[in-house]
C-alpha cells in the first residue's frame, strides 16, 4: 500500500471561517493519525471570485494554529499547462467534446433539478459543435450508469452522473479550469491518497472519479465529514457572510471544532498549548462518532 498522503485545498475567496477550519483539522488529523503526510494546496483558478490577500491570510491562519504541511504549498495557478495538457489528451481521446451553448438556452431548455442549482446539459454539441461562431467549453463524454465508491464517513454511495447532470464542464467558455478537472490533476501529480473533506462537496466525487478513470490515474479515497451549519441548517460559508476564526486564540477555537467533531477533547486543554491539543488530537482522532453524519449545527458544540 502506498503511504497516506492527504491534503487541504482552499480557495482564497476570504479568511478561512470555522466550517473551513473543521474540514482542515479533519484531513489533517486522519493524516497525522495515520502516520502518514499532509499538504497544502492553493485553490486559484478563479480570478473573479478570489479576494486579494486571502491566500496569504488562509497560510498564516494554519501557520498559527499549529498545522504543519509537508513540501511547499502549491497554487493551481501555476499548474494550467498541466490542465491544457489533460484536456487535449481527452479531446483527442473523444472522452470530451467543445460546446457552445450557453447557461441561458441550457437553463430555458432543462431547468435545475430540484434541490440543487446545477443545470442538466442536454448533449447539445456531443456530435458537433452546434454554434462555431461562439466560445466554446470543454465538456467530459460521461457515460451510462452509475458511478459507485465507498464513502468512509458516508459509508457505499452512487451517483448517474449522466441522469443528475450530464456532460459536464472541464475547461469554461472563458478559458479557465474548472475545479473537477484540477483537483484530479493535482491530488495525481502530488500522489495524494485520502482526500478528507466536507460533506457538501459529495456530488463533486462521481465527476472526480470518472475523470480519474478517463485519464487513467489512481483512485482516491474518500471521506466526507459533516458541514457545520448555523442554527437554521444554512451551510457556514464564505459566501453567506461566515465569521472569520480568531488566530490570536487558536486553542480555544481549535478545541470548539474538536468537540463539533464529537472527538470530546479533555476541558482542561481548551485553555493550554496548542501543541498539547494536537498531540491528544492527534493520538484520539477517530471518524467514528459522525459516520453517516452529513450536516450539524454549529450551536450543538458552543
Amino acid at each position: 500500500m502506498n503511504p497516506y498522503r492527504g491534503r487541504f485545498a482552499p480557495s482564497p475567496t476570504g479568511p478561512l471561517h470555522f466550517g473551513s477550519l473543521v474540514a482542515a483539522t479533519a484531513s489533517y488529523l486522519s493524516a497525522r493519525h495515520a502516520g502518514g503526510e499532509w499538504l497544502v494546496r492553493i485553490e486559484d483558478l478563479d480570478p473573479p471570485r478570489e479576494v486579494p490577500g486571502s491566500a496569504e491570510d488562509i497560510i498564516a491562519t494554519l501557520a498559527a494554529f499549529g498545522f504543519e504541511w509537508n513540501e511547499s504549498i502549491v497554487r493551481q495557478s501555476s499548474r494550467t499547462s498541466a490542465y491544457e495538457r489533460a484536456v487535449q489528451r481527452l479531446l483527442d481521446e473523444r472522452k470530451a467534446f467543445a460546446c457552445s451553448c450557453s447557461r441561458a438556452e441550457i437553463s430555458a431548455a432543462a431547468p435545475a433539478r430540484q434541490n440543487t442549482e446545477e443545470l442538466h446539459y442536454p448533449g447539445w454539441c456531443r456530435d458537433g459543435v452546434r454554434h462555431s461562431d461562439r466560445p466554446q467549453a470543454i465538456r467530459l463524454r460521461v457515460p451510462q450508469g452509475e458511478v459507485g465508491f465507498e464513502d468512509e464517513v458516508q459509508g457505499p454511495l452512487a451517483f448517474d452522473v449522466g441522469d443528475e447532470v450530464g456532460d459536464f464542464i472541464i475547461r469554461r467558455r472563458d478559458g479557465l479550469f474548472s475545479y473537477q478537472l484540477a483537483v484530479v490533476i493535482d491530488d495525481a501529480a502530488q500522489g495524494i491518497t485520502h482526500v478528507v473533506r466536507g460533506a457538501d462537496l459529495l456530488n463533486s466525487t462521481p465527476r472526480q472519479l470518472l475523470l480519474q478513470r478517463a485519464l487513467g490515474l489512481p483512485t482516491t479515497t474518500y471521506a466526507h465529514v459533516p458541514v457545520a451549519t448555523d442554527a437554521n441548517g444554512v451551510k457556514l460559508s464564505k459566501s453567506a457572510g461566515a465569521a472569520a476564526i480568531d488566530p490570536h486564540r487558536p486553542g480555544q477555537e481549535l478545541w470548539r471544532v474538536l468537540a463539533w467533531l464529537r472527538q470530546d477533547p479533555p476541558p482542561g486543554l481548551r485553555l493550554g498549548r496548542v501543541a498539547a491539543l494536537w498531540n491528544w488530537a492527534i493520538e484520539h482522532w477517530a471518524l467514528a462518532p459522525f459516520k453517516g453524519v452529513a450536516h450539524a449545527s454549529i450551536d450543538s458544540s458552543t
